[in-house]
């Protein structure tokens, strides 16, 4: 990997960061909120359901304005209206505001995945675009590595409003690394029409190959979501984990991330990618099925809650580089438009299954459990109405090695 392209990745991989890290630096807080704001566990996770919902939407116009207008100059916009309501969280008054102004943000952040996963697909060839993308996402895992750790380091020295301070702090730094070190890397403007925006979004939704790709890897991502959503109320209130020990344990978990995305990207000119789905897809359903039968048993353990969704994301760096790689790699001439749609339909999933822990919490692990093996199952039944065919289709043909 040339030197220029390595330190893109790098690059790239800091400000990618910013949407896993608005979501993970403020969990160990969410606790505190239902105090400060006099309210109930399932409006606070509202913050977060709004937060993807916004997220996913908003994918849907980044990418198109980009194809347009040029990566940079986008995402540099997107940054901007980041930074802005970050700051607006950390001064608002009521749950309602901070679950509108929480919706607006993430629809600068979503800027940063959508656009940073379009550029490499614009600088590398599709044959070393998954590579590209498994160490983007391996680098970019340090965020929600150290953000929960942070986020309870802040919350126990001050209280949930420095979270969001922090989150400004970090809209800039993504800011200046943007304008500074990333070029325009778009290789030819498509015209901004609605008819053609259809189009495109109609050519995508109508590929069993992109659709099938998109919807079994977000189904396995979703199942990550619904953690998220469960894990501070889970740890902290029903195992009474300090608040500074909660990222400890996201430590834990998001080592299986790490390690599933620097698999693939040793194995990703080797093995078709039938083998990562189905092992992805495996890894992430046996565990979680362990994870359900025990809490029916009446078993429960800050262990049993962790370490099967270690390997719910191992599951997801095993297969999702290969599923955004392998959905991107017929639609080059929109690779933005592409990605924003996988985005959207990532993150939809995602926060219906952050919504639905968010309801059936209660006081035990049990509906978290439910929805992350629920996400599992659901992404094997994609797989085999999608991609099963495609699949088998492909290792007929003869397979080159590099």
């Amino acid at each position: 990997m040339p030197q220029a392209r390595a330190n893109l990745i790098y690059v790239l991989a800091g400000i990618i960061a910013l949407g896993p890290l608005s979501v993970d630096l403020y969990l160990p807080a969410m606790p505190a909120m239902v105090g400060y704001f006099d309210t109930d566990i399932s409006q606070v996770q509202m913050t977060l359901s709004s937060y993807l919902l916004g997220f996913a939407l908003f994918h849907l116009v980044c990418g198109p304005l980009s194809d347009r207008f040029g990566r940079k100059p986008v995402l540099l916009a997107g940054l901007s209206l980041y930074v802005v309501m970050s700051g607006l969280c950390a001064i608002a008054t009521t749950i309602d505001e901070l679950i509108i102004y929480r919706f607006i943000q993430a629809m600068g952040a979503c800027c940063a995945p959508t656009l940073g996963r379009a550029i490499v697909r614009d600088v590398y060839p599709p044959e070393k675009a998954v590579k590209a993308l498994a160490y983007v996402s391996s680098l970019m895992a340090i965020a929600p590595v150290m953000a929960p750790s942070l986020g309870g380091i802040l919350v126990s020295f001050g209280d949930w409003r420095l979270t969001f301070w922090s989150l400004v702090g970090f809209g800039l730094l993504a800011m200046a690394l943007t304008f500074f070190l990333v070029d325009e890397s778009l290789p030819q403007r498509q015209p901004l029409h609605p008819r053609v925006i259809g189009k495109n979004f109609l050519t995508l939704l109508s590929s069993h190959h992109f659709v099938g790709n998109v919807l079994t890897s977000s189904f396995l991502y979703a199942g990550a979501f619904a953690f998220l959503s469960g894990a501070s109320f889970v740890l902290i209130e029903f195992f009474n984990v300090k608040p500074t020990h909660f990222g400890l344990y996201f430590m834990f978990i998001v080592a299986g991330y790490i390690g599933g995305n620097l698999f693939t990207a040793k194995i990703a000119h080797r093995w078709p990618p039938a083998r990562a789905f189905k092992l992805g897809i495996a890894t992430s359903v046996i565990p979680s099925s362990l994870m359900v039968a025990a809490n029916l048993a009446g078993y429960f353990h800050p262990v049993l809650a962790v370490l099967p969704v270690l390997f719910v994301t191992l599951a997801i760096g095993l297969v999702l580089p290969q599923a955004m790689g392998e959905a991107l790699k017929p639609f080059a001439h929109m690779a933005a438009t592409a990605s924003a749609m996988m985005g959207f339909m990532q993150m939809t999933v995602a926060s219906l299954a952050g919504w639905l822990v968010g309801v059936f919490l209660v006081d035990n692990p049990l509906p978290m459990a439910i929805v992350i093996l629920g996400t599992g199952i659901s992404s094997g039944l994609c797989y085999l109405l999608f991609l099963r065919k495609v699949h088998q289709q492909e290792s007929q043909e003869p397979v080159f090695v590099d």
